[in-house]
Parts: C-alpha cells; structure tokens; sequence
C-alpha cells in the first residue's frame, strides 16, 4: 500500500479555481450573470477573469499579495473572486459600511498593493488613502470600476476595470501549487476587540462550498440572488458555489425592497443568503415595491433566530428558511440546522424552535463539540448543561495575519475556540445560547441574554430585541432589555413587556428595566452592537427597590429611557 505515490494523475490541490474551468467547459451557454441590463455566460466570465488575472499580473501582482476592492455586489466583485486567486494574490473585500479609518487601518495591515473601488464609493476611498498618506503608510494603486452598463466617467487615478480586462491578455492559468496556499483574507467585524485579519486557504474554501452545497440541498440551476454582502465571508462562500452547480448570479446593489422584489420575480430566483433584518424589509416593503412572488425560495440565514411569528409570516409569502450558524473564522456557516420530515407534524411554535436551532456540523468540519473551557471535558448532551463551542475541520482558518499571539489563544488543544456558550440536544443538535461574555450573572445564576431575548421576539410588537446586563446593587447585575417596536406600536410600554417576559420566564430572568429605541445600533455587517448598549446600560443605575434611580433621555439616537 505505501509503495502508491501520490502523482498528478491521481492527485491536484483542491481549489475552488476549479469550479470556474468546470463551469466554462460544461456550462459554457448557460447565464452566469444578470445585473441590471448586463449578462454573462459562464466562458464569458471565465474569458473575462483569465484576462483581469493577466492584467493583475503586469501590474506587478506576484503571489502572496493582497489586492482589496471595495464594491457592492456587481460583476466586478464576483469575477475577482476567481481572477485575484488566477494571478496568485490573496482576495480581500472590504466591508463597505465601514468609515475611513477603518478601511484604512485594514488596508495598512494587510499592506495591500492594488485597491479595487466602485464608482460611488470613490469618496470613501479618497478619505481612506489621506488617512494612509498622514500616517505615513503605503499607499496601494488604486483600480476604479465604473458602471458597467452606463459608464459615469468616475476616475481615481487612470486605472479603470473594464479596460483592465480588455488590455489582459490571453493568461494560461494552471491552478494552484499548494492547497494550503492563501485563497482570501477578511477582517471580523471587531464587535468585541479589534478587527483580525482572518486567511483562508484554497483548501478550506473548496471545501467549505462543497459541504455548503451538499447540505443545503443546492441543485443544478439555480438562481441564486446576492441579496448578502460578497464581502461577508465570500458571500459564505458561494461566490465559488454558483460556478459549480452552473448557476445564475442576480447582482444587485443594495437590498432595496423594490430591488429585491424585481430581481426575484424577473429572474425566477430559487435561493438567496441574508440576515434576518432582511426579512423585516421584505415583510415591511410598500405595496408599490412589492411584486408576486409565484415559487417557493430556499433561504439560508444567520445571526439570531427568526422568532416564530416572523418565521411564519416569511414562510407564508413563499420563503423556506433553513438556520445556520457560522463566523469569519470557520470561512462562514459552521453548522446547518437540517430539517427533519417528522418535524413537520409539530406545532407551529414548536417547529418555529426546532428550526432556530444552529443544528449540526457542516461536512467539511471534522467535529463540533460543547466544552467546559477550562477542563476542555466535553459536556452532557442534555439540551441544558452550558459550555463553549469548539470546531475542528479544514473549514477553520488557517490563522490571523500577522497575530500569532491571537491564533495560539484561538486554537486550544486541537481545536478552534468560538467564544459561543451553547448546548447539544440528545438528537445531537447544538443550540447557541449566548456570547461568552454576554451571559449576564446575577446573584450566582447565569442568565442568557439569547433565551431572553427569544422571548421578547414572541411579543407581537417588537420588531427588534437585544439584552446586556446593567449595574445591580444587590444581585451585582441584571437583565436590561434593549427593543424597537414595529412601526405605528407607539402604545406599547415597559410594563407591557415586562408583563409578558414574567409570564414567560423564571422571575430571576425578567429584566429590570425595558428601553425603547427607534433602531437598535448594529455593526457594519448588521449585527446588534451589545458593546454600545452596554454602554447605556451603565449609566442605569437600580435601588434595593429595584427603581431606576438615574433616567436620561437621548432623543438624537432614538432612544427614550
């Protein structure tokens, strides 16, 4: 057996390069691309990436460099998900909600050499470059892309997108050397530190989009819209996904309710990724947006699970929602919450729970466990014992740029360390019950701020729902709750809450004080900002009669305490 050497007809570095060749090869006449009056087959956009790789490639582009673009998703973005890596570079898309001296602060870390910019996002990058210049920094060639379908003549410097690809010429692209090498690099969202630059491997992704694919049940054909950030994770990798099941990508640029109700009755759209807060915009879209919607759509999402009442009313306009649980570090969806058949006799509300569970380990993950974080001892699989979640797999990063401290601390006898406190089911499924630091302990009693806020998600009205501890004279801190209510709710009030979450939970777990706010703060990639609650949460402070002794209001921010 040992005297069976691997050789190149048994044995080539997994990429999802691969995908794109495949795709041009059996899908050739079949639509890649659909934005606005634009469309691609898939030899055209394989033609198109070999060209760009070579222009990238006479730009001085080698290996190892990192070539960031900041743009929404349009073809540009999606076709340098396969041209950046052709040339060698590393892929980095900058989220672009970000301000300045974010993006500059990454792109001064990752000492990017080629800046990729959309046309209206030439101010932000403008800003970004004077902060590089006044701190010193280098300062990255910078590449604008115009509209493609009515050129507006925008210019940053004399590079231009288009004309890089007709200037490319014809580029023999013959994969990857090392599996191992770096395919992308995508700083977190820096909700409780400062943002890391996280590496994927070609291996990890290939991986990853195969296990994707497979178990979200994604067939041959589809339609899929990019109704989630490609800056998110890759778009949860299925940038890479639609090239290997021959599908269709309807760009759009934003998640306008108008847009995203045109783009999927025009084009028959069978799948879409988004966060939750999407729903809300769909649900809440103006009659004059709106259009039919005549197919059933598969919806994976993430982040906090849609409460039942959202979920139902998503469902009955044609949407069928599967949970996922997932983090830049584990090159997105960790865990897929499969659906069982017999699940499908219970009850609305119980199905509703079932369905936000974060569920079981993606395939391309060799194992996902619940662990007491100091003994590393695995815990019972009861549904109520709490620990952390760990993963291991070759969906994990290969690491944080320039941060060996923070890798080490990361990785914990074999395994990544995600900083979730969670249970496993007897079923085996895992649910996520809080952020490590966000468990809220009083009086002893470990609180979870997601089982709380499950509950207040059930009320009616509330539209948006988060709880951060505040100060506790007596039980050293308590549950606050943080809610915004659906539109024209104005009579809803404190005690209304309250009221419910006493009927609902253990009395330790009401929260002591309910604040109202237009919208709840969120970070740039949509996820509630706790760390700035909790800033507002301090400033409440609760007698031994449990009253709020300091009250403010702040009605610039939407907030009435």
């Amino acid at each position: 057996m040992d005297k069976l050497p691997k050789c190149g007809a048994n044995y080539t570095p997994l990429s999802p390069i691969t995908f794109l060749q495949r795709a041009a090869a059996v899908y050739s006449q079949r639509t890649s691309i659909i934005y606005n009056s634009t469309r691609f087959t898939w030899k055209q956009t394989y033609d198109r990436c070999l060209r760009l790789a070579s222009s990238l490639r006479s730009l001085n582009i080698t290996k190892n460099d990192v070539v960031s673009v900041l743009a929404p998703n349009i073809p540009a973005m999606y076709e340098m998900h396969f041209a950046v890596p052709m040339a060698g570079a590393v892929l980095n898309t900058i989220n672009t909600r970000l301000d300045a001296g974010h993006v500059a602060t990454n792109l001064k870390h990752s000492e990017a050499k080629l800046l990729f910019v959309d046309y209206q996002y030439v101010p932000l990058a403008r800003e970004t470059l004077d902060h590089l210049t006044a701190d010193g920094a280098p300062v990255p060639l910078v590449v604008v892309i115009d509209e493609i379908d009515s050129p507006t003549g925008v210019r940053m410097g004399e590079l231009e997108y288009e004309q890089l690809i007709m200037s490319g010429e014809e580029y023999q692209y013959n994969g990857v050397d090392d599996e191992w090498d770096a395919i992308a690099l995508n700083y977190t969202s820096g909700t409780t530190s400062a943002p890391k630059g996280v590496v994927y491997s070609h291996r990890g992704a290939y991986l990853s989009t195969m296990s994707l694919l497979l178990q979200w049940g994604v067939g041959n054909e589809p339609v899929y819209l990019w109704s989630l950030p490609m800056f998110h994770c890759n778009g949860w990798t299925f940038t890479w996904g639609m090239a290997a099941r021959g599908g269709t990508n309807v760009c759009i640029r934003s998640t306008a309710p108008a847009e995203m109700y045109r783009a999927i009755a025009d084009h028959k759209v069978t799948h879409m990724c988004c966060a939750p807060v999407v729903f809300n915009i769909i649900l809440e879209a103006k009659n004059e947006d709106r259009r039919p919607i005549t197919s059933r759509i598969e919806v994976l999402t993430g982040g906090a699970p849609p409460p039942a009442a959202l979920l139902e009313k998503i469902e009955d306009m044609g949407f069928h929602i599967t949970h996922a649980y997932g983090m830049t570090e584990a090159t997105g969806p960790a865990l897929v919450c499969e659906w069982m058949a017999e699940w499908d006799l219970r009850p609305a509300e119980e199905r509703a729970e079932l369905k936000a569970r974060q569920g079981i380990s993606v395939l391309s993950l060799q194992e996902v466990d619940v662990k007491d974080a100091k003994t590393m001892s695995s815990v019972p699989r009861d549904g109520r014992s709490l620990g952390e979640v760990v993963l291991r797999g070759s969906n994990v990063m290969k690491g944080y740029l320039k941060n060996s401290r923070g890798t080490a601390a990361a990785f914990k006898d074999g395994w990544f360390l995600t900083g979730d406190v969670g249970v496993i089911h007897p079923d085996g499924y895992l649910e996520i019950k809080d952020r490590s630091k966000d468990v809220i302990i009083s009086g002893g009693e470990n609180i979870s701020s997601v089982e709380l806020e499950t509950v207040l998600y059930r009320y009616p009205m509330v539209r948006e729902a988060a709880v951060v501890a505040m100060p506790h004279p007596r039980w050293g801190e308590t549950p606050c709750a943080f809610v915004s209510l659906v539109k024209g709710n104005v009579g809803v009030t404190e005690e209304d809450i309250v009221s419910h979450c006493r009927n609902n939970l253990a009395r330790f777990m009401v929260p002591k004080k309910v604040v109202f706010m237009d919208e709840l703060p969120k970070t740039s990639t949509g996820k509630i900002l706790k760390l700035k609650l909790r800033e507002i949460a301090k400033g409440l402070q609760l007698g031994q009669n449990g009253l709020v002794k300091k009250v403010f209001k702040k009605r610039d921010e939407g907030i009435l305490i």
